[in-house]
């Protein structure tokens, strides 16, 4: 009787330990934020509705709702400076950006009187081509042909804006030599068609959605922008890189030389490592919806992620690249 009161007992007693160790394991799980982003809300400023950036954007913060359960939307914006700023104001928690406008940022040059420091990277994306547009009848077929003609060269301080003055400049022309509008890539296409224009700056990946539909009924031509030129530019802004935009891309016969800038992904400094590491192992494991989004997203890739960054890479973003690094 005495043995089979201590075998229950102590039967009674390990189904209660395991009870307890059950709970206590549940308890660890459900207190286990390494998978849950603390931020609520992840806002990514963008740029132009029609841009590549608002549409790969789109699509992101599609996919951060769904697989991170935040609250997650784009912001429409006049593009790279005015992304910089809301990210220093803590009004956006991600940004689409331009690496020559995040490098003046830095150093407080350019449209910035002071510096960012509130600004890490995420990740180095596609390639922006500069797009000079123009019609064939125009007589322009390279950027020293601007002189004196009236140009559309993107919303004021956005990207493209900087990168069109640090060009124009770098092949001897200021804005004094031409007659400026600053456009966005919709409002420019409009403008070329309406023949108030002659010429008009879209940088961006390839293709652009707005010289596409302007290729529909205009005699669309692309400006060269000469690699030698180029090349003598690059020594004071290494940013710009010489590269073609492929033939039939606008129904080209052949490669156009232009330039080219790499696009960052940024998020403010103060945010958690945890939470930039979900929002970057989350961006490469759908990358290939994000592909699927915009052409121009078929350049992103993990192993070039790291290449040609200009702000500090986040402590987030780092340890989801050595974490992939250990793997291999």
């Amino acid at each position: 009787m005495t043995n089979k009161l201590v075998t229950l007992t102590t039967t009674a007693l390990l189904a209660l330990s395991l009870m307890a160790c059950g709970e206590k394991n549940q308890t660890d799980v459900a207190n286990d934020d390494t998978n849950k982003v603390q931020s609520r809300f992840v806002t990514i400023a963008t740029g132009g509705a029609s841009g590549p950036y608002n549409i790969i954007a789109s699509t992101l913060a599609e996919i951060y709702s769904n697989q991170l359960g935040t609250n997650s939307k784009t912001q429409t914006t006049g593009a790279s400076v005015e992304n910089l700023n809301l990210l220093n104001q803590k009004k956006v928690e991600m940004a689409f950006v331009m690496s020559d406008v995040v490098n003046d940022a830095l150093q407080g040059t350019g449209n910035f009187p002071n510096k960012i420091d509130n600004v890490a990277q995420v990740a180095a994306l596609y390639p922006n081509y500069v797009q000079i547009v123009t019609s064939k009848q125009s007589g322009i077929k390279t950027i020293s042909d601007l002189k004196g003609k009236r140009i559309a060269t993107g919303a004021q301080n956005s990207g493209v804006e900087l990168n069109a003055r640090t060009l124009l400049a770098g092949f001897g022309i200021s804005y004094d030599d031409i007659r400026v509008d600053y456009l966005g890539y919709a409002e420019a296409a409009d403008a070329l068609k309406a023949g108030s224009l002659d010429a008009a700056f879209l940088t961006s990946g390839l293709p652009n959605s707005a010289l596409m539909e302007l290729q529909q009924g205009f005699d669309l031509q692309i400006v060269e922008i000469p690699a030698e030129g180029l090349r003598q530019l690059a020594e004071n802004s290494p940013y710009f890189n010489a590269m073609d935009i492929p033939a039939n891309t606008y129904g080209n016969p052949e490669p156009i030389p232009t330039a080219a800038i790499k696009n960052a992904l940024v998020v403010r400094q103060d945010l958690s490592e945890n939470d930039v590491y979900l929002l970057t192992k989350t961006l490469f494991e759908n990358l290939d919806r994000l592909q699927t989004s915009h052409q121009a997203a078929k350049d992103i890739s993990l192993q070039e992620a790291q290449q040609g960054l200009v702000a500090p890479l986040h402590s987030g973003a780092k340890k989801y690249y050595d974490e992939v690094n250990n793997k291999q």
